[in-house]
């Protein structure tokens, strides 16, 4: 079964920092002058770049349309630009609020109410206009703007990384966000997937791009357009097939065929039971030398971290992390790798990935104590993505309601949990782990075990009890439950950095890093504070089954350490309850899904 959520879009590109200092020198000469980062004043200055006067998209004859990534880039110096996004709670208001350092001293000033909507970025922030060769204007629009996106540094004295989270989320129960540019850093004002394509003829063409006047009155940005010479070539599918390596180099794959054109991905074994059925396909086709299709520059993830595993969350995975002058090259190699996509030691179909945080050396002895120091604060977002389906030829005559679901860790310390097996047993033993102030392990008890999923697509380690799924009736007694209870843990969401020691850079994000291999001794997964992990609920075995339910009310509800077994600073707020009613007939259910408070995403 497969389905698809409606948050499948992103606007983190990825992070190619060489590349982009490398496009954007034709700027040098204007930005070399600007202040030092220590005597910089505390509000910063905003300027649009274009890093280069000409580009070249391509427009595919078989689906045809043209993604406007222009190489236009907003600058930041004299201080960094920083936007802290919240909300009180799902009956509130998504609120901006711009953030000035200078030195110790942080002072904030609220934007207009009502500016921002969500968590995805600044909406019609840049203005774009497209004329063909004759001067008739053949398309205008705005698109929005995610401060997080793809970008690199601008002058070589510049910080060298960038403090700032690497996306802006998309999870519809997001609760707090962190937008930023660095200062003497450059972030593309693409949308990426915010944006649709467009439809252009293939031709040449002249693109203006503008901030429109509210953010330029807002933030004292320049009315500065920037104009760059837009060539479109059409492209077909079948180009050079047959035609070995000069076929090879004419497009690459883009992360949407490795994944089978999927609306989204389970968690795991998820994707690997629909990749069965499109590998053979996508692999005879590059044996044939035909190029695949390429998507947008980047595909779309999640928003939690730089490594976009496809394991976790609704969202097909980025590209590869490399600097744009060598991301073609790469994509042209991975084309004819489309058979061997999937989760597994070493790769997470294509996307990125973070290192995975060592376990102890040795399993701990002495006496197990839990101290009184920080601990992690688990909770559970209401569940989304929701939708019902049959069972199609894996269970014929059967009916399921399908869904995503997030645990997530409001901090202030991140949950650190160690397996550790015996020689020849099935099982590891679990550990929590315990942190002073400062970083030191001062202590751990046991919480449970760890299993090995075998099954195609997941091959690693499950942390058992992590969270349950129950469907309860109208009244709220239960139902139905899932059977789904053991995880990976991965930080797969942003769901709230601006609470205390969030971690905007987390690691161990990676399935076949953070989860270890078949004949791992032990293995350390972690949920670091601010991040969440989705699950996506998308085959029959892991979905609830309603075949024999009646129509009418019911609530889906996800709750995070079910059997307590982690130690927390909060077990009371575990649960989350969203409603949904049923309705149809056998073979035909349907799902309406009310809003929850202000947040109306199914």
């Amino acid at each position: 079964m497969m389905t698809r959520s409606p948050q499948g879009r992103t606007s983190r590109l990825t992070r190619p920092s060489i590349a982009v200092a490398a496009a954007v020198a034709v700027t040098a000469g204007v930005v070399a002058a600007a202040p030092d980062a220590k005597t910089a004043e505390p509000s910063p200055k905003l300027s649009l770049i274009a890093a280069s006067t000409s580009v070249t998209l391509d427009s595919w004859k078989e689906d045809p349309g043209v993604y406007l990534d222009l190489g236009t880039y907003l600058t930041s110096e004299n201080g960094a630009f920083e936007l802290k996004v919240t909300r009180k709670s799902y009956k509130d208001p998504v609120l901006a609020t711009q953030v000035l350092r200078n030195g110790k001293k942080t002072t904030t000033k609220a934007l207009p109410a009502g500016l921002v909507k969500d968590f995805s970025g600044l909406p019609d922030f840049a203005q774009i206009s497209v004329t063909d060769a004759a001067g008739k204007t053949v398309l205008k629009q705005t698109e929005a703007f995610c401060p997080n996106n793809a970008s690199g540094r601008v002058r070589p004295d510049a910080p060298a990384n960038s403090k700032y989270p690497q996306s802006c989320p998309v999870n519809p129960f997001t609760l707090g966000s962190v937008w930023g540019v660095e200062n003497g850093w450059a972030s593309n004002t693409y949308a990426g997937y915010y944006a649709k394509p467009v439809q252009l003829a293939a031709g040449t063409y002249t693109a203006k791009i503008s901030v429109t006047k509210k953010y330029r009155d807002l933030f004292g940005i320049a009315n500065k357009p920037q104009t760059v010479k837009v060539t479109v070539r059409e492209r077909s599918w079948e180009e050079g097939e047959g035609s070995g390596s000069a076929a090879r180099s004419a497009a690459p794959r883009s992360a949407k065929s490795a994944t089978g054109h999927r609306g989204h991905t389970g968690h795991g074994g998820h994707e690997g039971h629909q990749q069965a059925a499109d590998a053979p396909a996508a692999s005879a086709h590059a044996a044939h030398g035909a190029p695949a299709r390429p998507e947008a520059p980047a595909a779309r993830t999640t928003g939690a971290t730089p490594t976009f595993n496809v394991g976790h969350g609704p969202y097909p995975p980025a590209p590869p992390a490399l600097p744009w002058a060598l991301k073609r090259e790469s994509l042209q190699r991975q084309a004819f790798s489309a058979a061997k996509v999937g989760d597994r030691p070493g790769q997470t179909d294509g996307s990125r990935q973070a290192p995975a945080a060592e376990p102890n050396a040795k399993r701990p002895t002495g006496k197990a104590t839990v101290p009184d120091v920080p601990k992690p604060d688990l909770r559970s977002l209401p569940a989304y993505g929701i939708t019902v389906s049959d069972g199609y030829e894996d269970v014929p005559g059967k009916d399921y309601l399908a869904f995503s679901a997030n645990v997530w860790n409001a901090g202030p310390a991140k949950l650190v949990v160690d397996g550790f097996r015996s020689p020849g047993k099935e099982l590891m033993d679990a550990y929590q782990y315990f942190y002073d102030a400062k970083g030191k392990q001062v202590g751990y008890t046991p919480t449970g075990t760890m299993e090995w999923d075998p099954r195609p697509g997941h091959e690693h380690w499950h942390f058992t009890d992590f969270a349950s799924y129950r469907l309860l009736k109208a009244d709220k007694k239960e139902s139905v439950r899932s059977g789904k209870e053991a995880f990976c843990l991965a930080n797969t969401d942003a769901v709230d950095y601006t609470v205390k020691n969030a971690n905007w850079h987390p690691d161990n994000t990676d399935l076949s890093t953070a989860c270890g291999q078949e004949n791992s001794i032990s293995v350390r997964e972690v949920l670091d504070v601010g991040s969440g992990d989705t699950y996506t609920q998308d085959l029959p075995g892991q979905s609830f089954d309603i075949t024999g339910l009646p129509n009418g009310t019911y609530y889906i509800q996800v709750l995070a350490n079910p059997e307590n077994r982690l130690k927390e600073t909060n077990h009371k707020n575990n649960s989350a309850l969203r409603k949904v009613v049923l309705g149809g007939k056998k073979g035909a259910r349907t799902v309406t899904v009310p809003a929850h408070d202000l947040v109306n995403a199914n």
